[in-house]
């Protein structure tokens, strides 16, 4: 399945920085506990390449959930990609690709195919009905914080003013055990 999924990978259309456009720099979460997780996150990782170009994609982990426990366990990464997305561009991108890839809402912290979270977006503050940027759970979530490690450790929070590395000692992560390498890795870095 990977080989035929990295085949696919070149012949999608990456959104090019258009002279004089800004490309910002993101990171992503994504994590699934339905359903053939390691797919989930394969397909959402290949997804993205339509809206965002990839720069690094965390290790695999598989986690405890976090907020409502009583569900399946979830497999999470992080990513960190360029985009010329506005933010809020890129949230609706986000919320597409995940409808498409079968997520329906459910309720707050409840279990689902797909969940793609911005972390951040370049060192910006976002505070608006729609989307807070820096995710404001981020400290507090191992399942989050070992996978950004793996791929931004020096990476600074722009409230907090700790690097990643600095906020994942801050929590227990005794329930984040690592499940794979990178998903697509050879597709992403071509």
């Amino acid at each position: 399945m990977q080989r035929v999924i990295c085949a696919i990978l070149p012949k999608l259309h990456h959104r090019e920085n258009e002279k004089g456009a800004h490309v910002n720099q993101i990171y992503l979460s994504l994590g699934s506990n339905l359903g053939d997780r390691f797919m989930n996150l394969e397909r959402a990782v290949l997804g993205l390449n339509q809206f965002c170009l990839l720069t690094a994609v965390s290790p695999v982990y598989q986690t405890s959930p976090w907020g409502v426990t009583e569900q399946p366990a979830f497999l999470n990464l992080c990513a960190a990609a360029t985009t010329n997305e506005t933010p809020h561009g890129l949230l609706t991108h986000l919320k597409y690709l995940e409808a498409a890839l079968g997520r329906q809402v459910t309720y707050t912290w409840g279990p689902r195919v797909i969940d793609i979270d911005i972390l951040f977006y370049n060192d910006w503050i976002i505070h608006d009905e729609r989307l807070t940027i820096p995710h404001p759970h981020l400290a507090e979530r191992a399942f989050v914080l070992v996978p950004l490690a793996d791929i931004a450790p020096t990476l600074r929070h722009p409230q907090l003013g700790l690097t990643i590395a600095q906020l994942r000692q801050q929590v227990d992560s005794s329930d984040v055990t690592p499940f794979a390498e990178t998903p697509l890795q050879l597709a992403w870095e071509n």
